[in-house]
């Protein structure tokens, strides 16, 4: 609990005189009255530790006894048969270190004590529509009242402001965490490798990688992608339902999520051992446009030129193979190159997949890479049969079709450059193939 105290004090100094309230995560319906497992929503985790759905925490540093309030379901033993136990309000103030603890029966009547003196509340809207038209009823109430009593909130800002910057650097325990989560990634991943063999199926593949998620303590950190042949030409292909052949190459994204901390590794290799020539000649140009995107991980570097390296091999590359015509600034800056290459070079990772925090600042101002920031550096070369080339570009011939290369890896700004999180997984050609 000392950690997330330290978190909160960290918070608070952000607020000033403001008021935040962050919602805990709903439970989610599978189908019918069956429920998906409860996933804590990750500010309130990152802030509390409290893992429960129908909670409601509140930050008030002005407020003179009550600094950090929680709203927690109350203990009722008919329900916890059914449900699972609940903290309850007794034991949430004695466990998470709260000022004080209510019921959430009682938030409409005891949270504006902690609005009247705020002069902002600080609120994620956009996630539970009913819990946003409460916050918006206490806001406007606050409002009218303003007028007689010269105090109360003007303004709702989004609480991401305070969190993100907070998110994103992580520290030691956090990327303890993360270490976890990566190694047991990379021990699912070179299982994977082992095992793929034409005449098996996808998801023989991937629920012995998810099995290991499992025993390790650990479970998915999204949907499994076990892409072969054609397939790894879908960026988010999750239906893991194809033979793999022989000649196919074996596209695998996943990830494990260990104590709600995040890896993503992504690895291309052929399903029968060997690279076809023109799957290696893709393959190789991917791996390059990694090594060049990785050398730009660095304290002090903005965030896009890792993906500029990356989509500036990735062109010379094409351009090389007669994929691509034309002059490469234009082809750049016009992103012609986008049938081949739709996404970015990466993203934040850490309490979620795509983890908190802005890229950029401005239009024109990225944001700065900081010892401390975890991203994944993932770029690719996706030739679908379906493709539709860009005005002006030559058609594809047949037989770079269904070729679809990603690497992946996760990926820590230090204080003189960068570490490599996933790096237990090969990726060079030599150590891909069998």
């Amino acid at each position: 609990m000392e950690i997330y105290r330290q978190r909160r004090e960290q918070l608070m100094a952000k607020i000033g005189n403001g008021t935040a309230i962050f919602r805990s995560a709903p439970m989610a319906v599978m189908h019918n009255d069956v429920e998906y497992a409860f996933r804590q929503d990750s500010n309130f985790f990152y802030l509390t530790g409290f893992n429960e759905p129908d909670a409601v925490a509140v930050f008030a540093p002005h407020h003179e006894e009550h600094q950090f309030i929680l709203f927690v379901q109350p203990k009722d033993i008919e329900k916890e048969t059914w449900t699972g136990y609940r903290t309850g309000v007794d034991l949430a103030k004695e466990m998470y270190g709260a000022d004080e603890a209510y019921s959430i029966t009682e938030l409409d009547e005891k949270l504006p004590q902690y609005l009247e003196k705020a002069d902002r509340i600080y609120y994620h809207v956009g996630r539970d529509r009913a819990f946003d038209d409460t916050i918006l009823q206490h806001w406007q109430q606050q409002r009218r009242l303003y007028y007689r009593r010269g105090t109360g909130p003007r303004a709702i800002e989004d609480s991401a402001v305070l969190t993100d910057p907070l998110r994103q650097i992580k520290t030691p325990e956090e990327l303890e965490l993360m270490r976890r989560a990566a190694e047991i990634a990379v021990d699912a991943h070179n299982l994977a490798r082992e095992i793929a063999r034409p005449g098996r199926y996808e998801y023989e593949i991937q629920a012995e990688m998810e099995r290991l998620f499992g025993v390790n303590g650990g479970s998915p950190a999204y949907p499994s992608i076990v892409a072969s042949g054609g397939n790894s030409c879908i960026l988010h292909y999750v239906e893991n339902n194809r033979q793999m052949q022989d000649g196919d190459l074996l596209l695998i994204d996943a990830g494990c999520c260990y104590q709600y901390y995040n890896s993503d590794i992504t690895r291309t290799f052929p399903v029968g051992g060997k690279f076809k020539p023109n799957q290696k000649i893709i393959y190789e140009l991917v791996l390059e446009a990694q090594k060049q995107a990785l050398s730009k991980i660095k304290p002090g570097i903005p965030y896009n030129e890792h993906h500029d390296a990356a989509v500036r091999v990735i062109v010379e590359g094409l351009m090389e193979l007669g994929l691509l015509v034309g002059d490469i600034e234009e082809i750049i800056k016009e992103e012609k190159y986008k049938p081949f290459y739709m996404h970015k070079t990466g993203h934040w990772l850490g309490l979620d997949v795509h983890d908190a925090g802005a890229y950029k600042h401005s239009e024109e101002e990225w944001q700065i890479l900081q010892p401390g920031q975890v991203l994944t550096v993932e770029p690719g070369i996706y030739i679908s049969p379906f493709l539709k080339p860009v005005e002006g570009q030559p058609e594809v011939d047949s037989q770079w079709h269904g070729i679809g290369v990603r690497i992946e890896d996760d990926v820590l700004v230090t204080e003189t450059g960068c570490e490599i999180l996933t790096a237990g997984v090969p990726k060079s050609v030599e150590e891909m193939e069998r």
